[in-house]
């Protein structure tokens, strides 16, 4: 089935300093950035975007076209090719959107919650683009991202915030028929759970001795393929007995942490049958404190985020600030948040590059330094904090603390975005 193409009309010249508001546009943005080789071919880029040289976007399963123009009024005709999904990969997307009715929900209010790419991903399903993904093609013949490309990627940022469903048409499927299957899957799962509709059961294996199976491993045919990943982590015990236990056993607690042992060992098992997972590098081990804030994240609830609050010696107010962190960047997001570091001078000077590089003469903010590695944005409440591996934090100033109000991003001007709420 053919998906039909959208075309957008060229937006007005995008006043500010970003060029997304939603994570999922700023994600976009951080494919490109990732990809490009040339950080001046980008900058011109968002420069054209800004000034409105993009005309009409037309967006269709795989590629986006639109013609940008160049100040002395040269067109260049544009597109950026992003890999479809596969019949199969569109199967599982499915199966796993109609397990979750949060999911379902969202897509019909056009957001893209984190939680459904990840479940995506967890299922073999990648929906924002990566590293190398936007593959650009140009009039130009230029053979890397040029500033024609750049800028049809910043102004498909902006298309992205208003309608996430844009980038799943880019994957292969359109809104109506994305809704359409959805809603077959949904029929197709309620008859399956109505009284009187299943086959019965199944007739039992008859079991081989081990020892029998063991001395015929050498004629054997391969092991089969292993089962699917579970849809979800199963439940966990209910140990309410009605019987206060003996203290100091807590039967809170300890469904707490097998739901958060379940879900951990869930996220492994997806991990694991990722292909080429055996050639990834291991996870860095948590800290006790690390691992505290990841459970609070992962698995709220007031009594235990009340004890997991003690346990790491913050009030409460400081763990769900040390949370919202964790969420924006793991151990990374909440190292920001509460470590200050010096840079030395190298990352230093390259950071105060990209500061003087990120805006145009008339668009830079006031910064002024905070830190070692922090800087303030004179009257906006925001602040950019720079992380070892040179990206930028964006913060909030909220009720008199820095809050994290991000994502990090590789570009400054994009991370800004994010604290001042500006579209761009």
């Amino acid at each position: 089935m053919s998906e039909p193409e959208r075309t957008f009309a060229a937006l007005p010249p995008a006043s500010g300093r970003g060029f997304a508001r939603t994570w999922w546009g700023r994600s976009w943005l951080q494919a490109l950035e990732d990809t490009a080789l040339d950080s001046e071919q980008l900058k011109q880029g968002r420069r054209r975007a800004r000034e409105g040289a993009v005309g009409a976007v037309s967006v269709r399963p795989g590629r986006i076209t639109a013609v940008v123009r160049d100040r002395d009024g040269t067109a260049h005709r544009s597109d950026v090719l992003l890999q479809e999904l596969t019949e199969e990969q569109w199967d599982r997307f499915l199966g796993m959107t109609v397990d979750r009715a949060g999911h379902i929900a969202a897509l019909l209010d056009r957001e893209m919650p984190p939680h459904l790419v990840e479940d995506a991903a967890a299922a073999g399903v990648e929906l924002l683009p990566g590293i190398g993904d936007l593959e650009p093609e140009c009039s130009c013949e230029a053979w890397d991202h040029c500033p024609h490309t750049a800028a049809l990627c910043y102004q498909m940022a902006r298309l992205l915030d208003e309608d996430p469903f844009v980038l799943l048409l880019m994957r292969g499927r359109g809104e109506r028929r994305l809704l359409d299957e959805l809603q077959v899957q949904v029929h197709s799962v309620t008859r399956a759970h109505v009284p009187g509709q299943d086959d019965g059961e199944k007739p039992g294996r008859a079991g081989v001795r081990a020892d029998e199976a063991f001395a015929a491993g050498g004629i054997l045919p391969p092991l089969p393929a292993p089962p699917p990943l579970p849809p979800e982590p199963g439940p966990g015990p209910a140990l309410d007995t009605g019987t206060p236990p003996e203290p100091p056993l807590d039967p809170a607690a300890l469904e707490f942490l097998a739901a958060d042992t379940a879900s951990r060992a869930h996220r492994m098992l997806a991990q694991a049958l990722t292909p080429g997972h055996q050639e990834s590098s291991a996870e860095a081990e948590l800290t006790q404190d690390q691992d505290a804030v990841r459970m609070a994240a992962q698995l709220p609830g007031p009594v235990i985020t009340s004890r997991l609050a003690a346990a790491t010696a913050r009030q409460p107010a400081q763990l769900a600030l040390a949370v919202r962190a964790w969420g924006y960047g793991a151990a990374a997001g909440l190292a920001v948040l509460e470590e200050e570091w010096t840079p030395d001078a190298g990352l230093r000077a390259r950071a105060t590059t990209a500061l003087d590089e990120a805006w145009d003469a008339a668009d830079r903010p006031q910064l002024s330094p905070a830190g070692p590695a922090r800087w303030t944005v004179a009257g906006a409440q925001a602040q950019l904090r720079l992380s070892a591996d040179g990206r930028w934090w964006p913060y909030r100033e909220e009720c008199g603390v820095w809050a994290p109000a991000g994502p990090p991003a590789a570009d400054p001007a994009t991370a800004l975005a994010g604290a001042t709420g500006d579209a761009g």
